[in-house]
């Protein structure tokens, strides 16, 4: 395993190779088998080149790695490789997801139900009160929320997550050796005690310059079934944020504010040019995202798994789409072991019997 991680660590250190071009690598080549191709091989490969196919073949930097592996040991930190079952499924969907994830905590980086809650650092009491209320109305839901740290809105929305025993993530610009901003230590410490944790695909000693920050984004946006912005202006990371979003088929939701507010100008542009749903309480929320389960709906499920007889396939896949509220494609297949050809053949016999719904995005859910 050592080995392996070894491998895997030295493979995000590659100058040149970023996470597009390690997934395609990936597609041919285990870690340690791309340090030991031939750089003719290399080459041919679409998307490399010779530029790419030389910095792989001079790579030489695995006292770095090895320094991060101990980085690892000592403070119990997990890696999580693209590659692994425990790697956020939802991130696979989107073209640039890392190659490899540090957390440092107990949450399922899967969970069922993911929230994202950003906004203005600079808030307001009107951005305040939104972001506790949407959160305390979220408690006993068995919904995660995730966010990126900061001061502000995202700093309110751990807090409030924390006060209801709420799981929340907070996603980092750089490495797990520091927390910035440097006040939202104990904070840190509070989500990771309780059932949350820390993430972020920076090693250690990697600090948070400024272009990490677009980056770190893209996690928030890409493991969210949702992203919430709750006051912002029209620039800044939130919007970067809520445009991520829409280019993953990710559900953006804004609250509105006064058109003379400049804190909320982000949040009504999201609304007006329709990037986000306009919302005003947590319901509405769980109704659009079809998460309002009536006692009716639960009764339906448990009766069509009483009555229509399932194939072995048919079992497989239900059984998956019974821990989220959905599920891509890509990681039914993956979690099913079944070939392509079968999961299809399986999840179009389910939808015959209106027992699986197909929604926008290849994603698939009980009915």
């Amino acid at each position: 395993m050592n080995k392996e991680l070894l491998y895997r660590i030295a493979l995000t250190l590659i100058p040149h190779i970023g996470p597009v071009q390690a997934k395609i690598l990936l597609q041919q080549f285990e870690p340690e088998e791309i340090f030991r191709a031939k750089k003719s091989s290399l080459e041919k490969i679409e998307g490399i080149g010779s530029i790419r196919a030389n910095s792989i073949h001079h790579f030489d930097d695995f006292k770095t790695a090895e320094e991060e592996m101990a980085f690892i040991k000592k403070y119990t930190v997990r890696p999580v490789f693209i590659t692994d079952k425990e790697y956020p499924q939802r991130l696979l969907n989107c073209y640039d997801s890392p190659t490899l994830l540090y957390f440092k905590g107990e949450a399922d980086l899967n969970a069922s139900k993911i929230i994202a809650v950003v906004g203005t650092r600079n808030h307001t009491e009107y951005g305040r009160q939104l972001t506790e209320k949407l959160i305390n109305d979220l408690l006993g839901l068995n919904i995660m929320v995730l966010s990126g740290l900061a001061y502000g809105i995202d700093g309110i929305a751990h807090k409030a997550a924390i006060k209801n025993n709420i799981s929340t993530i907070g996603v980092l610009a750089h490495g797990l050796d520091l927390v910035y901003p440097p006040q939202h230590t104990g904070l840190a410490k509070d989500m990771i005690r309780q059932n949350g944790g820390l993430l972020t695909e920076f090693r250690s000693k990697t600090n948070p310059d400024k272009h990490n920050f677009p980056a770190r984004n893209r996690v928030v946006a890409g493991m969210s079934d949702a992203v919430i912005v709750v006051e912002t202006g029209v620039k800044g990371g939130s919007m970067i944020t809520a445009e991520l979003a829409n280019g993953y088929n990710k559900d953006v939701f804004a609250f509105p504010g006064r058109v003379t507010d400049s804190k909320s100008g982000g949040c009504n542009y999201l609304i007006k040019n329709n990037k986000a749903v306009l919302l005003t309480e947590a319901g509405e929320l769980l109704e659009l995202m079809n998460w309002k389960e009536t006692p009716r709906q639960a009764r339906g499920k448990k009766q069509k798994e009483l009555f229509i007889e399932l194939s072995a396939d048919e079992k497989i896949i239900v059984s998956i789409l019974k821990e989220k509220e959905t599920v891509h494609i890509d990681e039914i297949n993956l979690r099913s072991g079944l070939s392509s050809s079968a999961t299809a053949a399986a999840i179009l016999n389910l939808e015959l019997q209106n027992i699986v719904f197909s929604h926008p995005g290849k994603r698939y859910s009980l009915q």
